[in-house]
Formats: C-alpha cells, structure tokens, sequence
C-alpha cells in the first residue's frame, strides 16, 4: 500500500515537472519567435529599402510616399511625454507611497491600497477618454490653445502611472527592518528625520524599481496619449504643441500599411525601438536591482 502510494507521488510529481517544463519551452520558444520576427521585419527599412539609420533617428520629417522616413518628432514626443510624467507623477507616486506605509494611519492604507490596485487595471482607454472630455476643455479654455499636446497627454500619462509607483513605493518601504526605524528613534532622530534620512536611502533601490517601471508603463502607452496628443508628425515646442508618439503613430498607421511598403517597414522599425527601449529599462531594473544587495 505504502510502495503503491509512493508510486502514484512519483507519477504525479513527474507529470507537473513535465507540464511545467513544457510550458516553460513553449513561453521561451514564443518569445524567442516574437524578437526574431519583429527583429526581422524592423531591419527591413534599412536591408531592403537601403535607408539609413541615422535618417531613421534623426530626421524630421516622416512622409514614407517621397521617401522620407524619420522618424525624430515620434521619438521625442515619446520622451517628452514620458519625462513630463515622470517628472511629475513620480516624485508623487513616491510620496504617497512614504505617506501610507510610515504615516498614514493602518485603517486608511488597509483602505486605500485594494483602491490603489484597482487604479492599475483601469483600461487606458478610460484614461483617454476622461482627458479628452475633462482635461482637454479645460486647457484649451485657460490657455486658448487646441487643448490636445504635451501637457494633455503627460497629464493623462502622469495619472496612469500614479497607481504602479504608489503601489510598488509603499512595498519598497514596508520591506525596510523595523530595527532601523527603531534605532533611529531611539538616538533620538525625529519622525521625519528617520524617513527621510534612513527609512528612504534604505529603500532607495526599491524606489528606483518604482519609478523605472513607472517609466516603462509610461513610454509603452498608446491609446490613451493618442487620444489627447493631437498626433502631429512635427517635433513640439512647447507643452502646449501637439505631437505624436512612437505608439500613437504604429496604432494609426499600421492597420493601412501596404504589405511590404516602406511605411509597413518605418513601422515595424519604430516597433523594434520600443521594443529595445523597453529592454533596455527591464536591464536597467535589474541592474539596481542587483547593485543594492
């Protein structure tokens, strides 16, 4: 009975180690096929339409018809976009995080963080449509302009990263040892001082986790900013120009992209950008990740 029972654990566990493995080769084999086809199709502008890639980054002008291809006013309404809202929703997403795990009274952060996680899953369709019907009015009426730009769109974008940089700062925060908030008490450090002086540095790559996730959720967003951005293929500025962005451009042009056109090609290729920027963030996350312990 005993050898019989044995025999069935044995069956069982090799079963799960066998779905577990077979899962985990087809998520590698997936993800191996996806860079190596976007990959392949995002060297096409420069392989089979001989365009250059210094055109490519550095060009202002996108009109695939005549031949022009830059991509420039895409790649800086992108970074604008993203600076704006991390400029401003990350320094207050880290704050709320400090607030609710070192001030905030239990009662009102056990309440306000299932609100918090609920925010992260809004669609940012929502999010779009709130700054095109709320925020986008408001501007054109205080400033004369359209409404629709930067400002618009790093806004809408600084409210939607709001929930991951709160989330994720308040766990940073929360994970620190209480023996360092005790010891700092007791040598007789104020409250603010023992954040502000131990408590942050202490979580410090934990908070930088937070804000580069933050930047990552922000550069990838498409349809929200594309509601509230104008989508004008020049370089901004000011806050108040419109712009486009690297995703707001793929969305709108790629569904009436020729097979095989050399815009079909500029749009793959600003694919395969996103697709190292965002690569690039994932390594910068574990490289703080990695030099804090």
């Amino acid at each position: 009975m005993i050898a019989g029972n044995a025999n069935n654990a044995h069956r069982n566990e090799s079963v799960a180690l066998a779905l577990l493995k077979s899962a985990s080769a087809f998520f590698i084999v997936s993800i191996v096929v996806l860079l190596g086809y976007l990959t392949f199709e995002g060297t096409k502008l420069f392989t089979v339409d001989h365009k250059s890639i210094f055109e490519f980054l550095f060009s202002p002008t996108f009109s695939p018809d005549t031949g022009q291809v830059g991509a420039a006013p895409f790649i800086l309404g992108s970074l604008f976009v993203t600076g704006f809202a991390i400029a401003v929703g990350g320094p207050f997403g880290l704050a709320v995080g400090v607030f609710f795990s070192e001030l905030a009274p239990p009662r009102v952060a056990a309440a306000m963080k299932p609100a918090i996680e609920v925010l992260v899953g809004i669609p940012s369709v929502v999010y779009g449509w709130l700054g095109l019907t709320l925020l986008v009015p408001l501007i054109r009426n205080m400033t004369g302009s359209t409404g629709f730009g930067l400002l618009s769109a790093g806004i809408v974008l600084s409210l939607m990263i709001l929930p991951t940089v709160i989330s994720l700062a308040e766990d940073a925060m929360r994970v620190v040892p209480n023996s360092l908030r005790e010891g700092s008490l007791a040598l007789g450090a104020t409250r603010w001082e023992t954040i502000s002086r131990v408590l942050v540095p202490a979580a410090r790559s934990g908070l930088a986790v937070a804000v580069i996730l933050g930047i990552a959720r922000a550069i990838g967003e498409a349809l929200a900013i594309q509601m509230v951005l104008g989508n004008s293929p020049t370089i901004p500025h000011g806050l108040l120009n419109a712009a486009s962005a690297l995703t707001s451009e793929i969305v709108m042009d790629m569904g009436g992209a020729i097979q095989g056109s050399v815009t079909q090609h500029a749009l793959f290729s600003m694919a395969l950008l996103l697709l190292l920027i965002a690569m690039s963030l994932i390594v910068l996350v574990k490289f703080v990740v990695r030099r804090a312990t």
